[in-house]
C-alpha cells in the first residue's frame, strides 16, 4: 500500500486542472490573458504543485492572497508573475522586490508607503490598482459614482509615486455568480461600467494599463465578451466547481478518500459518540473511517451527511470527532474493513455535502488540512 494511503489522502488531477483552465481560455475572446488563482494553498489542492501544472500549460500570471503564499512559490522556482490580492504592509517591500512580486495597491496611503519604502530599497515595485466598485471590501473607492473624480485624482497620483511600475487595474465583482437576478446583473454590469468609466478618467490623466482585469469565475460564466478584457482571474471555476460549472463542462479536480478502519454491530437503542446524539433504532453495522474536524471534515455535518462506499452511500453516524467519524454499513454488506470512502469525488458530488453544512464548495475545499496527502495524478 502506498504509505500515503495508510489513513486519509486527497487525490489531485493536474490534467483536469490544466484541462479547466484551457477550456476557460478557448470560451474568451482570443488574446485574452490567464491569471490562476493559486490562494489558499489552490483551494485546498496544493498552491506549488497547482502553480507548476498552469505554468506548464500556458498561463500568464498567478495570484495570492499574501505575501508568504507568494514566497512559497518563489521558493519553488515558480518563475511566472504573481499577483499579492491581499494587502502587504510596506516594511516588507524589501521582500516583495526579492521575490519579483506584483503588489495590489487599493489606496493613495498605501502607494505612498510603498513608494518611499521601495525608493530606500533602490528598488521599482510592480503594482496594479485595486478599484472598489461596489464588493465594498479593499479598494480606492468608486461605489457610488461621485467619487470618480476624486477616485482618478488619487490613483493617477499612485501612479506618479517613484519606485513604483503601475502594470495593472483590476476590480472585484460581488454577485456576477448569480444568474438569472435581475438585481444582480443590474448591479455587475453597474460595477463594470464604474471600472470602465475610471480607466477612461485615468486615461484623459494621462495614465495607461498594459493589464485591466475583473473577471472573476462569474464573470468569465455569464459576462465573458464584456468582462475579459486583458486579462481574467476565475478562482473556483478553475477548479472544476460552482454552481454552473458544467457550462464548459468542467471536470472537478480532487478526490478526498479514506479506508473503513474499524466495523462493529451495535444493537438497537445504542447512544453513538459524543454526546450520544444519534441511537441506533435496529440492530446496527457501523465503520470507523479515520477522518474528522481536524482534517476539514466540519463537525457541523454531524448526522446530515453520507458518504460514498462500495456499496452505496453510507449515512454518517452520531458526533463528527477530530480524527475519527462513524458511517452507517447496515444495508451495505461489500462495504467491509479497509474498503475505500470517497467523501466527495466523481461519486459522491462536492456541493451536496456543501450543502448539507450549510457552506460553499470553497469552504470545504479550503478546510482539507495539512495532515492530508495530497497525491498528484498527471
Amino acid at each position: 500500500m502506498d504509505s500515503n494511503k495508510k489513513r486519509l489522502w486527497a487525490e489531485i488531477s493536474l490534467e483536469n486542472l490544466i484541462y479547466n483552465m484551457q477550456t476557460i481560455r478557448a470560451s474568451l475572446p482570443e488574446n485574452v490573458k490567464y491569471l490562476g488563482v493559486v490562494k489558499a494553498d489552490a483551494y485546498g489542492h496544493g498552491a506549488v504543485a497547482a502553480a507548476r501544472a498552469l505554468e506548464k500549460g500556458g498561463a500568464d500570471y498567478l495570484a495570492v492572497a499574501c505575501l508568504d503564499e507568494a514566497a512559497e512559490l518563489r521558493q519553488h522556482n515558480i518563475t511566472l508573475p504573481i499577483l499579492i490580492l491581499g494587502p502587504t504592509p510596506s516594511q516588507y517591500t524589501p521582500q516583495l522586490l526579492h521575490y519579483d512580486l506584483t503588489q495590489a495597491v487599493g489606496s493613495l496611503e498605501s502607494a505612498e508607503a510603498l513608494s518611499r519604502a521601495a525608493a530606500a530599497a533602490r528598488g521599482r515595485l510592480r503594482i496594479h490598482i485595486k478599484a472598489d466598485t461596489g464588493m465594498s471590501r479593499t479598494g480606492f473607492l468608486l461605489w457610488d459614482g461621485a467619487r470618480m473624480d476624486a477616485a482618478a485624482d488619487e490613483i493617477a497620483a499612485a501612479c506618479r509615486l517613484p519606485g513604483l511600475v503601475t502594470e495593472g487595474i483590476f476590480t472585484h465583482f460581488a454577485v456576477s455568480d448569480i444568474p438569472g437576478n435581475q438585481h444582480c446583473e443590474n448591479s455587475t454590469r453597474r460595477q463594470l461600467r464604474l471600472f470602465l468609466d475610471l480607466i477612461e478618467a485615468l486615461e484623459t490623466r494621462g495614465i495607461r494599463f498594459a493589464l485591466r482585469h475583473c473577471a472573476n469565475s462569474g464573470g468569465v460564466l455569464y459576462y465573458p465578451k464584456e468582462t475579459a478584457l486583458d486579462m481574467v482571474r476565475p478562482g473556483i471555476l478553475l477548479y472544476g466547481y460552482g454552481d454552473d460549472q458544467k457550462k464548459l463542462e468542467l471536470r472537478p479536480c480532487i478526490r478526498l478518500v479514506t479506508r473503513i478502519a474499524a466495523v462493529q454491530t451495535y444493537p438497537a437503542g445504542t447512544p453513538i459518540g459524543y454526546g450520544g446524539t444519534y441511537v441506533t433504532q435496529r440492530e446496527t453495522r457501523l465503520g470507523v473511517i479515520p477522518i474528522g474536524y481536524a482534517d476539514g471534515l466540519h463537525r457541523c455535518l454531524s448526522n446530515r451527511c453520507a458518504f460514498f462506499t462500495a456499496g452505496g452511500f453510507a449515512p454518517q453516524r452520531g458526533r463528527i470527532c477530530m480524527d475519527l467519524c462513524m458511517i452507517d454499513l447496515t444495508e451495505l454488506p461489500d462495504a467491509q474493513l479497509g474498503s475505500e470512502v470517497e467523501l466527495f469525488g466523481p461519486n459522491a458530488p462536492l456541493e451536496a455535502l456543501a450543502e448539507a453544512a450549510g457552506t460553499i464548495t470553497y469552504e470545504l475545499l479550503c478546510a482539507v488540512s495539512k495532515r492530508v496527502p495530497r497525491i498528484y495524478i498527471s
